[in-house]
């Protein structure tokens, strides 16, 4: 197939960005939560159990959330861009990727560095973790994973570029995979393997070792190339509207038992075998591609929410500047119970206004200029939307 050089013009999937800010509230509840248990908060004594692991300890699978519909847009754009997965055009598909993920962390990692300099408490890499420079060398050649499965968990506005690493490695060979493959059977051959050896990198695979549990590579790409599946399966097709129902419903009950039926899952045996996050993965991309094919509109009084799924990227990368800042503000106050809920709100609604701010003014003005620069046929499209993901880690 010839491949095209104008991409259609881009709209937005509503059920993907509801996923994605429903991911992204994943990630604040879970970072404010865990400034409060680190500082010995007792503020969830009294709550049923799984109530709090569904509101509060979900962030690792708002992670596999972001990677299953990272790999469904990245594909799903490089198809209607190209025309075909073999027809990929390598340069172009790095200059796109640059020009959207590039921009924002390379701010990033220069405001960092300045705050390690300036000594302020929450932001100062450790000399056990090999100190600012190897922080700086893991983040720029995306092994932040692989440092802090060795030398322990780098500060928390550091640690989230653990998912910024398995992405961008997976990204970086997927172009020329799919070039070198032919986008056809040994491609699906490929992606499949990666799905099969997901729950081995999450298990077997870390060898005990509690952060590669859940930052290794293979651990993680499983729910990037099932992504990547559902995008080529669904492309070009259009299904009856039962199978759409069917489709969507089924993967967005099975998303709702994974996270408010996780006490039961466990039970199972799901998280010990690692299956528990491709089941996750799988009923992502099940949801993912019934709105794609759907043209499911959300309610109007959903509009900020998908707002923050639309700028979920802005508000991951940016949002330990609010959690910390918050936290220390309810700290001085007398961290009073009462206020507990004041300060998840608080963190939301703040994250949210900096990652449209950030986007608005930064990194959506970049990412355009780039791309004209590089670029005569590059409308602003989902190519570089995914977000990376979520940390666990303190």
């Amino acid at each position: 197939m010839t491949p095209t050089h104008e991409a259609p013009a881009p709209r937005r999937v509503d059920g993907i960005d509801v996923l994605r800010a429903a991911a992204i509230f994943g990630v604040l509840m879970n970072h404010v939560n865990m400034r409060l248990v680190l500082a010995r908060i007792p503020y969830a004594a009294g709550l049923p159990e799984q109530l709090v692991s569904t509101l509060f300890w979900k962030g690792q699978y708002a992670v596999q959330v972001f990677f299953a519909v990272s790999g469904f847009l990245i594909t799903s754009t490089a198809l209607r861009r190209w025309g075909s997965l073999a027809s990929v055009n390598v340069r172009d598909f790095y200059v796109l990727r640059f020009a959207r993920i590039a921009p924002l962390l390379l701010l990033l990692l220069a405001v960092l560095s300045a705050l390690h300099c300036a000594r302020l408490r929450d932001f100062v890499v450790g000399a056990g973790t090999g100190g600012l420079g190897r922080a700086l060398l893991a983040a720029l050649t995306f092994h932040v994973n692989v440092l802090e499965a060795r030398r322990g968990y780098l500060p928390a506005s550091w640690d989230i570029l653990w998912s910024l690493s398995v992405e961008e490695v997976f990204y970086l060979g997927f172009p020329l995979v799919c070039r070198g493959l032919g986008g056809g059977r040994l491609l699906v051959g490929v992606l499949l393997g990666f799905a099969v050896l997901g729950p081995f990198g999450r298990t077997v695979l870390a060898h005990g070792n509690e952060v590669w549990h859940e930052y290794s590579y293979l651990g993680a790409m499983d729910a990037i190339a099932l992504g990547c599946l559902a995008a080529m399966l669904s492309f070009d097709r259009h299904w009856p509207r039962w199978r759409l129902r069917l489709l969507g419903g089924g993967g967005a009950a099975l998303l709702l038992f994974m996270f408010c039926c996780s006490l039961l899952a466990n039970s199972w045996g799901l998280a010990r075998s690692g299956l528990g996050m491709t089941v996750l993965a799988l009923a992502t991309c099940m949801v993912a591609m019934a709105a794609s094919q759907s043209g499911w509109r959300s309610p109007a009084g959903l509009g900020v929410f998908l707002g923050m799924g639309q700028r979920s990227y802005e508000i991951y990368l940016t949002h330990m500047f609010v959690v910390f800042a918050l936290f220390d503000f309810f700290v001085y106050g007398g961290a009073s119970l009462a206020l507990v809920p004041v300060l998840f709100l608080a963190t939301i609604v703040c994250s949210a206004v900096l990652g449209d701010l950030v986007a608005r003014f930064f990194s959506e003005p970049v990412n355009w200029m780039l791309r004209r620069r590089w670029r005569n046929d590059a409308p602003l499209d989902p190519v570089g939307v995914s977000p990376p993901l979520q940390p666990s880690g303190p």
